[in-house]
């Protein structure tokens, strides 16, 4: 129901209509009219075969209301007219014999005329422009609006709170997929020494060329065992935790810097917090949905959340491939040793059965660009 505007100030002709005082089931026939001041009239109708007059000036005038405040129909191409009173009744159009309407013509007889809403929604130039500005707003939205608010409340998620929550996903990943590492414990501490010496070379350069730029946040290394589904993989959690597994390990063998370079990539991560930040994101894209389809099934209620996530989590793989550049550099590794890695990791999914490459987990293969670009940018002077 939408509010009209009434236009002509001069007495309509009456409308055979029904109305519901809200104290009987049953519809009273009345008969009403806009009068010269702007009010809406309503008198009681007598009906054929029930007795009585059907004269205005002997019928009871039952109600009489500013148009003003009324609460009119909107003109559609269906359903029955109906307008609220603002007592609470409602005045309903009543058919002719031969099933004519005659609502909207004594309407437009009356001078009531749409309001502009309606008269939007009746102009199809309006509907495709508003349609039109509907996706690029949406479009906006999706490209640059949940990134930046997803950065913004990153910033004011507190540590201690980051961090349990990737304490919880760690305790899920344990619970459902991890093992313990099979790695020795010396060999493990090599790896973290290593990684020690080139983030503190890295740090150093770093508050050379930016005294009052934030440190380094606190992170965690987890050695684990993984099923063949998860691979050579490294995987950073909200608050720091970063997750090494063994496959990763035995593919770096031989060359140490390897594993170096690929923490490096987790670190920056840490450093730039987009595990919290896609956490957000990945929430606000299935809500921006939830609001544009409404309720839906499960499964496509997760899948704005999974595009959300391959979609901007690409732009955080190519920031974090350019922390691992610096820090190398800073460490005096060269980056082509990540060039390398990306050829192992290419080399090893073409050599795995086909069975055991569909089992790849989609969503960290989609997430991360291609490793030719990788490759290619590693590669570079």
């Amino acid at each position: 129901m939408m509010a009209m505007t009434l236009g002509s100030q001069q007495a309509s002709a009456r409308l055979a209509a029904r109305l519901f005082d809200g104290r009987m089931a049953r519809a009273h026939p009345v008969w009403a009219w806009l009068d010269a001041a702007g009010q809406l009239c309503i008198q009681a109708r007598a009906v054929a075969g029930q007795g009585g007059t059907d004269g205005p000036e002997q019928a009871l005038l039952l109600k009489q209301h500013p148009a003003s405040q009324v609460r009119w129909p909107e003109r559609l191409r269906h359903g029955e007219r109906q307008a609220l009173l603002p007592d609470g009744s409602l005045l309903c159009e009543e058919l002719s014999k031969d099933g004519r309407r005659h609502w909207d013509r004594w309407a437009v007889a009356s001078g009531l005329k749409d309001s502009p809403v309606v008269r939007c929604m009746r102009s199809w130039r309006l509907v495709a422009l508003s349609t039109v500005l509907s996706v690029g707003l949406l479009a906006s939205a999706w490209h640059w609006g949940i990134p930046w608010v997803a950065e913004q409340a990153a910033g004011l998620v507190p540590a201690a709170a980051e961090q349990q929550i990737g304490a919880h996903a760690l305790a899920y990943m344990d619970q459902r997929w991890l093992k313990p590492s099979a790695l020795q414990p010396g060999q493990r501490a090599l790896i973290e020494r290593r990684l020690a010496v080139a983030l503190q070379r890295y740090e150093l350069l770093r508050a050379g060329l930016d005294p009052h730029g934030p440190p380094m946040p606190a992170y965690r290394l987890h050695f684990r065992a993984a099923p063949p589904a998860l691979g050579p993989n490294a995987l950073t959690l909200p608050g720091g935790d970063i997750v090494i597994t063994d496959a990763l390990v035995e593919l770096a063998e031989g060359e140490p810097e390897m594993l170096t370079g690929v923490l490096a990539h987790e670190l920056g991560h840490v450093r730039h917090r987009h595990g919290m930040r896609l956490t957000l994101q990945a929430g606000l894209a299935a809500g921006m949905a939830g609001l544009v389809f409404g309720d839906y099934s499960p499964l496509m209620a997760g899948l704005p959340a999974w595009l959300a996530g391959a979609r901007y989590s690409r732009g955080f793989e190519r920031e974090a491939d350019l922390h691992t550049r610096d820090l190398l550099r800073a460490a005096g590794i060269s980056p082509t040793v990540m060039a390398r890695f990306f050829k192992r990791l290419a080399a090893q999914r073409q050599e795995a059965p086909a069975a055991a490459h569909d089992r790849l987990l989609p969503a960290l293969l989609a997430s991360h660009p291609a490793d030719a670009e990788r490759i290619a940018f590693f590669s570079a002077p």
